[in-house]
């Protein structure tokens, strides 16, 4: 199925440039049953998409026009037809040839349609049928593509409509030099494409595909990184401003965009939808062209979410063994050169002394810093130290000398000096807690990483599992080359902090 897509785009795609996302999104929406809707200026190949799109259907009709303030129903829906409204007193259309009748539909300026032609086109877009006098007529529309250069104006009851259309792309002149220099000598015409026969897709494969599509599932993951991206749309960033956006997007618009994930999938020769089918649906879920960008970061966030995630969790144990494997060999070197009237000061969890009667009686020293700390004498007002709540026991509180480094959060500064069996803090006396009668000190662990982790093995096969989902990313035919871009990017970031990380687990060789 993927190749017969891959190919059919390929050739629709021919003779039109730098509209790959467009055809390929549209594709997707006709497949799914959903609408599009382009907005840009004029001149920037809207029509001609849309006009292609026809060609992927075998003996497809299609109906196109431009709307204007003064459109009515009768050039839509087809004219009342005066013989029978005459002969049989009903009120019903001629409808050949007019929208009712066709596959592919283009309603350009879509914004000037008056109300009559809108709330028809509501229940058009949503339920594909059409009222005919006193018959509900099911309709062959696979796809409505609209198109306008501006956004519906707000408080003209356009919301409805406008929430109709799923996928809303941008779409604007050629960029790249080569490309506007090749347009610019193509003379392909339309009517110059030919698709194989074995490419179209036909009535009867378009409705078992329907039925297929309905068949796939949607993983528990999937349904997760949805989450975090609803959730995450309460706060959209705008570029190159200080806002942010509460995005609201309806349940039924969430409803329909797993529709396409489905067809994503489906199209992907998968029976599951998977993460790598999500990124295209950015797309569907801003409200102002503004928007665009920042959603497409939070989708692609939200995508890594499970790794990014697994590699802060990995990052936070990696610095504590660093930070225990640190205090491990200051705690040796310490009772190597300790003074012999601190050989009975009682070493608690490998590297602290324990101070009594402060506080509520659970403060502790770091011995190295103990070991370390000026006598006290009347030359000696004390150094400088701080006094702060361990954050993996908040009930205790740590004392060490400060060394001009970033502090805690929550430490108080504090002076600090000792003497043979004492510690002075602000020049008040603790006692250092003891051994018992008979009892032996507990010897520090061996240095290196006190969780006994491989972070090396643990951070390589981080690395494959973020290779492995941006290549299937890349991968997926509906994620156009702009959108691979920023997934780089945002893999290059990443794999940069894992680089810093390799650097940092040789501390725990030190």
């Amino acid at each position: 199925m993927k190749d017969r897509i891959l190919s059919l785009l390929g050739t629709i795609n021919k003779g039109i440039y730098e509209k790959e996302t467009e055809l390929s999104l549209s594709l997707m929406a006709a497949l799914a049953g959903e609408s599009v809707i382009l907005l840009g200026p004029p001149g920037v190949a809207k029509s001609m998409v849309a006009r292609r799109l026809k060609l992927a259907f075998k003996d497809a009709r299609s109906f196109e026009y431009l709307m204007s303030r003064f459109s009515t129903p009768d050039e839509i829906f087809g004219p009342v037809s005066i013989r029978k409204l005459k002969d049989a007193d009903k009120y019903e259309r001629n409808t050949e040839g007019y929208l009712p009748t066709a596959d592919v539909v283009f309603l350009d300026e879509i914004w000037k349609a008056g109300p009559a032609i809108q709330n028809t086109l509501l229940t058009v877009i949503n339920e594909k049928l059409f009222r005919n006098g006193d018959t509900e007529v099911h309709l062959p529309l696979k796809l409505l593509l609209a198109a306008s250069n501006e956004l519906p104006t707000q408080g003209e009851g356009l919301e409805a409509l406008w929430d109709r259309f799923i996928i809303r792309i941008e779409c604007g002149n050629i960029k790249d030099v080569k490309s506007f220099n090749a347009m610019l000598l193509d003379n392909t015409a339309d009517g110059d494409i030919e698709v194989a026969d074995g490419l179209q897709i036909t009535d009867e494969e378009y409705c078992q595909w329907n039925k297929a599509i309905d068949t796939v599932a949607v993983s528990e993951e999937v349904l997760r990184i949805i989450n975090v991206i609803r959730k995450s749309l309460g706060s959209v960033t705008i570029a190159q401003t200080d806002e942010r956006h509460n995005v609201y997007v309806s349940d039924r618009r969430w409803k329909k965009i797993v529709r396409l994930l489905r067809t994503s999938a489906f199209v992907h020769d998968r029976t599951e939808v998977t993460a790598d089918d999500l990124l295209p649906v950015y797309n569907c879920l801003w409200q102002e062209p503004e928007e665009c960008e920042g959603i497409r970061a939070i989708v692609i966030r939200a995508l890594y979410n499970d790794l990014t995630m697994l590699f802060a969790s990995l990052r936070k144990n990696l610095e504590n063994d660093i930070r225990v494997s640190r205090q491990h060999r200051a705690t040796n070197r310490a009772r190597q050169n300790m003074q012999l009237f601190d050989t009975n000061k009682k070493i608690y969890d490998n590297y602290y002394y324990h101070l009594l009667d402060h506080d509520t009686g659970n403060t502790y020293v770091l011995v190295a810093d103990y070991q370390n700390m000026r006598l006290a004498s009347r030359e000696n007002a004390g150094q400088a130290g701080i006094i702060y709540k361990d954050p993996n026991n908040p009930q205790r509180s740590i004392i060490r000398t400060y060394d001009g480094s970033d502090m805690p959060r929550g430490a108080s500064s504090v002076y600090l000096t000792r003497d043979e069996e004492c510690i002075y803090i602000n020049g008040v006396r603790f006692y250092i807690e003891t051994l018992g009668r008979g009892e032996q000190q507990t010897l520090p662990t061996k240095k290196g990483s006190v969780s006994g982790r491989d972070f090396y093995e643990e951070l390589e096969q981080l690395s494959t599992q973020i290779r492995q989902r941006t290549d299937a990313i890349h991968g997926n035919i509906f994620v156009s080359e702009a959108d691979k871009k920023e997934v780089d990017e945002f893999v290059k970031n990443l794999f940069t902090e894992i680089a810093h990380t390799r650097q940092d687990m040789e501390k725990l060789e030190e």
